[in-house]
């Protein structure tokens, strides 16, 4: 999954840096960034190629599938690798989590939660507007706060 991340990061800055200046070539795009900048991108592609060919080759597919996305889907994938920073380590944790057990169930199962969690909120828009408002009651809260509501929900799950 922080492979996962590491790429769409640096999708999302390469895709950013071709919109804002197409007819530059990608050595031009680099050498323009602030030194800052190019460490980093160094850095990650260190880290990309020290992973093994195979993993290589799935997170260049990924990329692939990504490019080929229209530009409303990509954006959205973007907007949420944003949100997805801005949480906290263990936020991340308890999401990877999550999305890993969402994984290991059967294909016919995960599709099954989708479709009922999607007619879910078409048939009760209010309960679609709820969770948009917790949402962003959720985000307006302070690392201090969450992390008390965090503790509270875990011990009620224990119970």
């Amino acid at each position: 999954m922080r492979t996962l991340v590491l790429m769409a990061v640096l999708l999302a800055g390469a895709a950013r840096a071709q919109e804002a200046a197409p007819a530059q070539t990608a050595a031009e795009r680099f050498n323009a960034l602030p030194e800052a900048q190019k460490q980093a991108l160094r850095e990650k592609l260190k880290a990309f190629k020290a992973l093994p060919p195979q993993e290589q080759e799935r997170l260049k597919e990924n990329v692939k599938r990504f490019r080929q996305l229209p530009k409303e889907d990509q954006e959205r994938i973007r907007e949420n690798l944003t949100r997805f920073m801005k949480l906290s380590p263990e936020e991340r944790q308890e999401l990877r989590e999550r999305h890993r057990a969402f994984r290991q169930l059967p294909p016919e199962q995960r599709q099954e939660l989708r479709q009922k969690m999607r007619q879910y909120f078409k048939d009760n828009p209010e309960a679609r507007e709820k969770m948009r408002e917790n949402l962003k009651r959720w985000r307006a809260l302070s690392e201090e706060q969450r992390q008390k509501l965090r503790e509270r929900a875990r011990e009620r799950r224990q119970r």
